[in-house]
Protein backbone atom coordinates (compact mmCIF):
# COMPACT_ATOMS: atom_id res chain seq x y z
CA UNK A 1 0.00 0.00 0.00
CA UNK A 2 1.05 3.48 -0.62
CA UNK A 3 1.99 5.97 1.76
CA UNK A 4 -0.43 7.87 3.85
CA UNK A 5 -0.21 11.51 2.68
CA UNK A 6 -0.64 12.90 6.47
CA UNK A 7 -2.83 15.80 5.01
CA UNK A 8 -4.98 17.78 7.95
CA UNK A 9 -8.73 17.28 7.46
CA UNK A 10 -10.99 19.96 8.26
CA UNK A 11 -15.18 20.51 8.45
CA UNK A 12 -16.47 22.96 6.09
CA UNK A 13 -20.33 22.72 6.13
CA UNK A 14 -23.13 20.33 7.96
CA UNK A 15 -26.71 20.43 8.13
CA UNK A 16 -28.67 18.96 10.87
CA UNK A 17 -32.31 18.01 11.57
CA UNK A 18 -33.80 18.02 15.08
CA UNK A 19 -36.33 18.07 17.94
CA UNK A 20 -35.20 21.70 17.90
CA UNK A 21 -36.10 22.76 14.20
CA UNK A 22 -35.97 20.77 10.72
CA UNK A 23 -33.17 22.63 9.79
CA UNK A 24 -29.67 23.42 11.42
CA UNK A 25 -30.39 27.06 11.89
CA UNK A 26 -33.52 26.42 13.40
CA UNK A 27 -32.02 23.85 15.96
CA UNK A 28 -28.78 26.16 16.25
CA UNK A 29 -31.24 29.78 17.51
CA UNK A 30 -33.73 27.46 19.51
CA UNK A 31 -30.68 25.36 21.17
CA UNK A 32 -28.52 29.17 21.98
CA UNK A 33 -31.77 30.22 23.40
CA UNK A 34 -31.71 27.55 26.27
CA UNK A 35 -35.31 26.09 25.02
CA UNK A 36 -35.50 22.31 24.73
CA UNK A 37 -37.66 20.25 22.18
CA UNK A 38 -39.60 17.70 23.83
CA UNK A 39 -43.34 16.65 23.92
CA UNK A 40 -45.67 13.95 24.20
CA UNK A 41 -45.48 11.32 21.18
CA UNK A 42 -47.26 12.06 17.94
CA UNK A 43 -45.75 9.90 15.66
CA UNK A 44 -47.39 6.81 16.68
CA UNK A 45 -49.55 5.59 19.65
CA UNK A 46 -48.18 4.26 22.23
CA UNK A 47 -49.33 3.38 26.16
CA UNK A 48 -45.76 3.52 27.69
CA UNK A 49 -45.06 6.62 30.29
CA UNK A 50 -42.16 6.57 28.22
CA UNK A 51 -44.06 8.91 25.68
CA UNK A 52 -42.04 11.54 26.13
CA UNK A 53 -39.68 11.87 23.07
CA UNK A 54 -38.23 14.69 20.55
CA UNK A 55 -39.57 14.97 17.31
CA UNK A 56 -38.43 17.28 14.43
CA UNK A 57 -41.07 19.49 14.05
CA UNK A 58 -42.59 20.37 10.66
CA UNK A 59 -40.95 17.39 9.12
CA UNK A 60 -42.61 15.32 6.39
CA UNK A 61 -40.34 14.01 4.16
CA UNK A 62 -43.04 13.42 0.83
CA UNK A 63 -43.46 17.17 0.78
CA UNK A 64 -39.53 17.44 -0.41
CA UNK A 65 -39.27 18.25 -4.33
CA UNK A 66 -37.16 15.50 -5.16
CA UNK A 67 -39.83 13.08 -3.83
CA UNK A 68 -42.18 11.79 -6.11
CA UNK A 69 -45.15 10.07 -5.41
CA UNK A 70 -42.95 6.40 -6.54
CA UNK A 71 -39.80 7.63 -4.49
CA UNK A 72 -42.40 8.20 -1.33
CA UNK A 73 -44.58 4.69 -1.84
CA UNK A 74 -41.33 2.46 -2.31
CA UNK A 75 -38.93 3.98 0.11
CA UNK A 76 -41.25 4.21 3.58
CA UNK A 77 -37.91 4.62 5.97
CA UNK A 78 -37.58 7.98 6.81
CA UNK A 79 -34.06 8.03 7.83
CA UNK A 80 -33.33 7.37 3.87
CA UNK A 81 -35.04 10.70 2.60
CA UNK A 82 -33.72 12.32 5.49
CA UNK A 83 -29.87 11.37 4.71
CA UNK A 84 -30.77 12.70 1.29
CA UNK A 85 -31.86 16.27 2.25
CA UNK A 86 -29.39 16.37 5.20
CA UNK A 87 -26.55 15.57 2.39
CA UNK A 88 -27.96 18.16 -0.29
CA UNK A 89 -28.25 20.78 2.59
CA UNK A 90 -24.85 20.55 3.80
CA UNK A 91 -22.47 20.35 0.26
CA UNK A 92 -24.76 23.95 -0.21
CA UNK A 93 -23.73 24.38 3.32
CA UNK A 94 -20.30 23.68 2.32
CA UNK A 95 -20.46 25.46 -1.26
CA UNK A 96 -19.34 21.99 -2.33
CA UNK A 97 -20.43 21.11 -5.92
CA UNK A 98 -20.34 17.90 -7.09
CA UNK A 99 -19.22 17.52 -10.65
CA UNK A 100 -17.02 15.81 -12.87
CA UNK A 101 -13.86 16.20 -10.22
CA UNK A 102 -15.42 16.80 -6.87
CA UNK A 103 -17.79 13.42 -7.17
CA UNK A 104 -15.43 10.43 -7.26
CA UNK A 105 -13.37 12.09 -4.76
CA UNK A 106 -16.31 12.27 -2.02
CA UNK A 107 -17.20 9.68 0.39
CA UNK A 108 -20.49 9.27 2.39
CA UNK A 109 -20.33 7.96 5.59
CA UNK A 110 -23.68 7.66 7.87
CA UNK A 111 -24.24 5.66 10.77
CA UNK A 112 -28.03 4.67 12.49
CA UNK A 113 -27.96 2.54 15.18
CA UNK A 114 -31.69 1.32 13.94
CA UNK A 115 -31.84 1.81 10.36
CA UNK A 116 -35.07 1.46 9.01
CA UNK A 117 -37.23 -0.12 11.61
CA UNK A 118 -40.11 1.88 10.61
CA UNK A 119 -40.18 0.14 7.24
CA UNK A 120 -40.30 -3.10 8.76
CA UNK A 121 -42.91 -2.51 10.96
CA UNK A 122 -45.15 -1.59 7.91
CA UNK A 123 -44.14 -4.75 6.18
CA UNK A 124 -45.13 -7.02 9.36
CA UNK A 125 -48.24 -5.55 9.45
CA UNK A 126 -49.36 -5.75 5.76
CA UNK A 127 -47.69 -9.96 6.25
CA UNK A 128 -50.12 -10.24 9.46
CA UNK A 129 -53.10 -8.67 7.65
CA UNK A 130 -53.18 -8.67 4.11
CA UNK A 131 -50.53 -11.88 3.85
CA UNK A 132 -47.13 -12.39 2.99
CA UNK A 133 -47.49 -11.10 -1.10
CA UNK A 134 -47.90 -7.33 -0.16
CA UNK A 135 -44.97 -7.36 1.67
CA UNK A 136 -42.90 -4.47 -0.62
CA UNK A 137 -39.84 -5.29 -2.77
CA UNK A 138 -38.57 -2.51 -1.52
CA UNK A 139 -38.28 -3.96 2.13
CA UNK A 140 -34.69 -5.22 1.90
CA UNK A 141 -33.27 -1.97 0.35
CA UNK A 142 -35.44 0.27 3.08
CA UNK A 143 -33.67 -2.03 5.54
CA UNK A 144 -29.94 -2.13 4.21
CA UNK A 145 -27.68 0.44 6.11
CA UNK A 146 -25.98 1.87 3.65
CA UNK A 147 -28.63 2.58 1.18
CA UNK A 148 -29.54 6.34 2.55
CA UNK A 149 -25.80 7.51 1.21
CA UNK A 150 -26.08 5.58 -1.93
CA UNK A 151 -29.38 7.00 -2.52
CA UNK A 152 -27.91 10.21 -1.85
CA UNK A 153 -25.12 9.43 -3.96
CA UNK A 154 -27.65 9.12 -6.53
CA UNK A 155 -29.16 12.48 -5.58
CA UNK A 156 -26.09 14.19 -5.62
CA UNK A 157 -23.68 12.57 -7.85
CA UNK A 158 -20.85 11.51 -5.85
CA UNK A 159 -19.01 8.38 -6.30
CA UNK A 160 -16.33 7.70 -3.52
CA UNK A 161 -16.53 5.19 -1.23
CA UNK A 162 -19.99 4.62 0.75
CA UNK A 163 -19.78 3.29 4.22
CA UNK A 164 -22.84 3.02 7.28
CA UNK A 165 -20.72 2.70 10.69
CA UNK A 166 -22.61 0.80 12.84
CA UNK A 167 -20.97 1.70 16.50
CA UNK A 168 -24.62 2.10 18.31
CA UNK A 169 -24.94 5.68 19.84
CA UNK A 170 -21.37 6.30 18.99
CA UNK A 171 -22.31 5.60 15.36
CA UNK A 172 -21.92 9.40 14.11
CA UNK A 173 -18.49 9.78 15.97
CA UNK A 174 -17.57 7.00 13.87
CA UNK A 175 -18.38 8.09 10.69
CA UNK A 176 -15.95 11.15 11.10
CA UNK A 177 -13.29 9.55 13.28
CA UNK A 178 -13.16 7.01 9.89
CA UNK A 179 -13.74 9.81 6.49
CA UNK A 180 -11.06 11.41 8.61
CA UNK A 181 -8.95 8.78 8.58
CA UNK A 182 -9.25 8.02 4.68
CA UNK A 183 -8.92 11.85 3.83
CA UNK A 184 -6.00 11.97 5.75
CA UNK A 185 -4.01 9.07 4.03
CA UNK A 186 -5.12 10.16 0.43
CA UNK A 187 -8.24 7.91 -0.07
CA UNK A 188 -10.75 10.79 -0.69
CA UNK A 189 -10.72 14.13 -0.77
CA UNK A 190 -14.05 15.10 0.31
CA UNK A 191 -16.62 13.11 2.60
CA UNK A 192 -20.31 13.48 3.87
CA UNK A 193 -20.30 11.99 7.52
CA UNK A 194 -22.89 11.91 10.32
CA UNK A 195 -25.74 9.66 11.39
CA UNK A 196 -29.50 9.61 11.00
CA UNK A 197 -31.73 8.54 12.94
CA UNK A 198 -35.84 7.75 12.69
CA UNK A 199 -36.77 5.37 15.69
CA UNK A 200 -40.21 6.83 17.15
CA UNK A 201 -41.87 3.76 16.66
CA UNK A 202 -44.41 2.05 18.80
CA UNK A 203 -42.05 -1.05 19.70
CA UNK A 204 -38.88 0.73 20.12
CA UNK A 205 -40.47 3.39 21.93
CA UNK A 206 -41.72 0.09 24.40
CA UNK A 207 -38.27 -1.75 24.16
CA UNK A 208 -36.40 1.23 25.53
CA UNK A 209 -38.62 2.06 28.34
CA UNK A 210 -38.78 -2.17 29.60
CA UNK A 211 -34.95 -1.95 29.43
CA UNK A 212 -35.85 0.79 32.14
CA UNK A 213 -33.01 3.57 29.67
CA UNK A 214 -35.66 6.11 29.06
CA UNK A 215 -37.73 8.15 31.60
CA UNK A 216 -40.95 7.00 32.53
CA UNK A 217 -42.99 10.36 33.47
CA UNK A 218 -45.23 9.83 36.41
CA UNK A 219 -47.57 12.60 37.80
CA UNK A 220 -44.38 13.24 40.79
CA UNK A 221 -41.86 14.55 37.66
CA UNK A 222 -41.18 17.41 36.91
CA UNK A 223 -41.87 16.75 33.37
CA UNK A 224 -45.21 15.85 33.88
CA UNK A 225 -46.76 19.25 33.08
CA UNK A 226 -43.51 20.24 31.14
CA UNK A 227 -42.05 17.84 28.90
CA UNK A 228 -39.49 20.16 28.11
CA UNK A 229 -37.94 19.18 31.68
CA UNK A 230 -37.49 15.27 30.98
CA UNK A 231 -33.91 15.61 29.70
CA UNK A 232 -31.95 16.34 32.32
CA UNK A 233 -28.23 15.00 32.55
CA UNK A 234 -25.89 15.25 35.43
CA UNK A 235 -29.03 16.13 37.44
CA UNK A 236 -30.02 14.81 41.10
CA UNK A 237 -33.09 13.82 40.00
CA UNK A 238 -31.88 12.01 36.46
CA UNK A 239 -33.74 9.16 35.18
CA UNK A 240 -33.35 8.03 31.61
CA UNK A 241 -33.12 9.15 28.64
CA UNK A 242 -35.71 11.12 26.09
CA UNK A 243 -35.62 9.23 23.04
CA UNK A 244 -35.33 11.66 19.75
CA UNK A 245 -35.37 11.17 16.03
CA UNK A 246 -32.66 13.47 14.03
CA UNK A 247 -29.72 13.39 11.98
CA UNK A 248 -26.63 15.71 11.20
CA UNK A 249 -24.31 15.10 8.36
CA UNK A 250 -20.88 17.37 8.17
CA UNK A 251 -18.85 17.95 5.01
CA UNK A 252 -15.12 17.08 5.27
CA UNK A 253 -12.27 18.32 3.19
CA UNK A 254 -8.49 17.82 2.81
CA UNK A 255 -6.18 20.43 3.65
CA UNK A 256 -5.00 20.98 0.01
CA UNK A 257 -8.93 20.46 -1.40
CA UNK A 258 -9.93 23.66 0.49
CA UNK A 259 -7.10 25.71 -0.34
CA UNK A 260 -7.96 24.61 -4.12
CA UNK A 261 -11.90 24.99 -3.82
CA UNK A 262 -11.52 28.41 -1.68
CA UNK A 263 -13.66 26.31 0.78
CA UNK A 264 -13.93 28.16 4.22
CA UNK A 265 -12.89 25.78 7.19
CA UNK A 266 -15.07 25.87 10.30
CA UNK A 267 -13.52 23.29 12.31
CA UNK A 268 -10.26 21.17 12.37
CA UNK A 269 -10.60 17.04 13.28
CA UNK A 270 -7.52 17.23 15.59
CA UNK A 271 -7.18 13.69 17.28
CA UNK A 272 -9.37 10.61 17.37
CA UNK A 273 -9.61 7.80 19.84
CA UNK A 274 -11.63 4.78 20.47
CA UNK A 275 -12.02 1.65 22.24
CA UNK A 276 -14.22 -0.96 22.84
CA UNK A 277 -15.29 -1.82 26.88
CA UNK A 278 -15.62 -6.27 26.99
CA UNK A 279 -17.87 -5.20 29.71
CA UNK A 280 -21.38 -4.98 29.56
CA UNK A 281 -23.96 -4.57 26.63
CA UNK A 282 -25.56 -1.59 28.01
CA UNK A 283 -23.21 -0.55 30.95
CA UNK A 284 -20.20 1.96 30.27
CA UNK A 285 -16.87 0.77 31.37
CA UNK A 286 -14.94 3.85 32.97
CA UNK A 287 -11.62 2.20 32.20
CA UNK A 288 -12.45 1.95 28.39
CA UNK A 289 -13.41 5.70 28.25
CA UNK A 290 -10.93 7.07 29.76
CA UNK A 291 -8.75 5.30 27.20
CA UNK A 292 -10.48 6.59 24.42
CA UNK A 293 -10.37 10.52 25.86
CA UNK A 294 -6.51 10.34 26.15
CA UNK A 295 -5.91 9.02 22.89
CA UNK A 296 -8.17 11.69 21.24
CA UNK A 297 -6.08 14.37 23.39
CA UNK A 298 -2.96 12.41 22.72
CA UNK A 299 -3.53 12.31 18.92
CA UNK A 300 -4.60 15.84 18.64
CA UNK A 301 -0.82 16.49 20.09
CA UNK A 302 -2.03 17.51 23.18
CA UNK A 303 -2.46 17.56 26.88
CA UNK A 304 -5.10 17.22 29.01
CA UNK A 305 -4.95 20.56 30.40
CA UNK A 306 -4.82 22.18 27.01
CA UNK A 307 -8.80 21.36 26.46
CA UNK A 308 -10.94 24.32 26.87
CA UNK A 309 -14.61 22.41 26.76
CA UNK A 310 -16.17 19.00 27.03
CA UNK A 311 -19.03 18.20 24.92
CA UNK A 312 -20.25 15.11 26.90
CA UNK A 313 -22.57 12.36 25.67
CA UNK A 314 -24.95 13.03 28.66
CA UNK A 315 -27.14 10.99 28.58
CA UNK A 316 -29.21 11.70 31.79
CA UNK A 317 -29.35 8.21 33.09
CA UNK A 318 -28.01 7.57 36.69
CA UNK A 319 -25.33 5.14 36.30
CA UNK A 320 -24.07 6.53 32.72
CA UNK A 321 -23.74 9.84 33.91
CA UNK A 322 -21.80 8.89 36.69
CA UNK A 323 -19.45 6.88 34.81
CA UNK A 324 -18.66 9.70 32.79
CA UNK A 325 -17.82 12.28 35.46
CA UNK A 326 -15.59 9.70 36.99
CA UNK A 327 -13.95 9.49 33.45
CA UNK A 328 -13.33 13.25 33.04
CA UNK A 329 -12.05 13.07 36.54
CA UNK A 330 -9.27 10.78 35.72
CA UNK A 331 -8.40 12.77 32.57
CA UNK A 332 -8.26 16.38 33.59
CA UNK A 333 -7.65 15.52 37.20
CA UNK A 334 -7.46 19.21 39.23
CA UNK A 335 -8.06 20.79 35.89
CA UNK A 336 -11.90 19.67 36.00
CA UNK A 337 -13.32 22.84 37.71
CA UNK A 338 -11.59 25.12 35.00
CA UNK A 339 -13.41 22.82 32.00
CA UNK A 340 -17.25 23.51 31.60
CA UNK A 341 -18.92 20.25 30.13
CA UNK A 342 -22.29 20.58 29.05
CA UNK A 343 -24.80 17.85 27.06
CA UNK A 344 -26.79 19.09 23.88
CA UNK A 345 -29.00 15.98 25.04
CA UNK A 346 -30.34 17.66 27.71
CA UNK A 347 -31.82 19.75 24.86
CA UNK A 348 -32.54 17.61 21.62
CA UNK A 349 -32.94 13.86 23.58
CA UNK A 350 -30.92 11.05 22.51
CA UNK A 351 -30.61 10.24 18.62
CA UNK A 352 -28.94 7.37 19.36
CA UNK A 353 -26.59 6.65 15.79
CA UNK A 354 -27.27 10.33 15.07
CA UNK A 355 -26.42 12.00 18.07
CA UNK A 356 -22.91 12.20 17.86
CA UNK A 357 -23.07 14.08 14.34
CA UNK A 358 -25.38 16.45 15.75
CA UNK A 359 -23.38 17.28 19.16
CA UNK A 360 -20.25 17.63 16.96
CA UNK A 361 -22.16 20.25 14.47
CA UNK A 362 -23.50 21.96 17.76
CA UNK A 363 -19.89 22.23 19.64
CA UNK A 364 -18.43 23.28 16.34
CA UNK A 365 -20.82 26.29 15.42
CA UNK A 366 -20.54 27.28 19.32
CA UNK A 367 -16.64 27.68 18.48
CA UNK A 368 -17.47 29.60 15.73
CA UNK A 369 -19.55 32.13 17.71
CA UNK A 370 -17.87 31.82 21.13
CA UNK A 371 -20.96 30.16 22.39
CA UNK A 372 -21.10 27.41 25.02
CA UNK A 373 -24.32 25.29 24.62
CA UNK A 374 -25.93 25.06 28.06
CA UNK A 375 -27.00 21.74 29.73
CA UNK A 376 -30.79 22.22 30.12
CA UNK A 377 -33.33 21.58 32.89
CA UNK A 378 -30.17 20.98 35.71
CA UNK A 379 -30.26 20.95 39.60
CA UNK A 380 -27.42 20.13 41.06
CA UNK A 381 -26.44 16.84 42.15
CA UNK A 382 -24.18 17.26 45.34
CA UNK A 383 -21.91 14.23 43.89
CA UNK A 384 -20.69 16.44 40.92
CA UNK A 385 -19.85 19.78 42.56
CA UNK A 386 -16.85 20.17 41.46
CA UNK A 387 -18.07 20.48 37.59
CA UNK A 388 -19.72 23.40 35.44
CA UNK A 389 -21.76 22.24 33.61
CA UNK A 390 -23.27 25.01 32.04
CA UNK A 391 -26.79 25.23 33.91
CA UNK A 392 -29.53 26.27 32.34
CA UNK A 393 -28.16 29.17 30.46
CA UNK A 394 -25.52 29.70 27.18
CA UNK A 395 -22.79 31.32 28.22
CA UNK A 396 -20.66 33.41 25.89
CA UNK A 397 -17.30 32.09 26.14
CA UNK A 398 -14.11 31.40 23.58
CA UNK A 399 -13.14 27.90 23.17
CA UNK A 400 -10.63 27.14 20.55
CA UNK A 401 -10.51 22.80 21.50
CA UNK A 402 -13.26 20.64 22.77
CA UNK A 403 -13.10 16.44 22.51
CA UNK A 404 -16.88 15.61 22.28
CA UNK A 405 -17.80 12.35 23.84
CA UNK A 406 -20.26 9.18 22.18
CA UNK A 407 -20.42 5.61 23.87
CA UNK A 408 -23.07 3.42 22.73
CA UNK A 409 -24.41 -0.29 23.62
CA UNK A 410 -22.24 -3.00 23.29
CA UNK A 411 -19.17 -1.12 24.60
CA UNK A 412 -18.22 1.08 21.91
CA UNK A 413 -16.59 4.37 22.94
CA UNK A 414 -15.30 7.23 20.24
CA UNK A 415 -14.13 10.46 21.22
CA UNK A 416 -13.60 13.38 18.58
CA UNK A 417 -10.91 16.72 19.60
CA UNK A 418 -12.18 19.41 17.49
CA UNK A 419 -10.10 22.54 17.27
CA UNK A 420 -11.38 26.28 16.12
CA UNK A 421 -10.69 27.30 12.60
Amino acid sequence: MKAPLNRRVFVVGYEAASALGSTFAATWDRAAAGETGFRKVTRCETGSRSNVVGEIPDWNPRELDFIDRKDAANWNADYVFLTMVLCKRALENAGLEMDAETGPQTACLIGSALNGTDAYRIAMDKYVNQGPTKISPYLLPNLCANLPAGKAGMLLGFTGPIVSPQGACASGNYAIATAARMIRDGDCEYALVGGVETCLIPEIIQGFANMWATIKVGPNDRAFNDPGQASRPFSIDRRGIVLAEGGAVLVLASETALQRLALTPRAEVLGIGWSSDAHHFTLPNRETIVRAIHQAIADAGLEPADIDYVNAHGTSTFKGDATEVESLREVFGGALDRIPVSSNKSQIGHTLGASAALEAALGIEGLQRGLLLPTANHLPDPAFKDLDFVPNTARRQACELFPSNAFGFGGTNCCIVFKGA
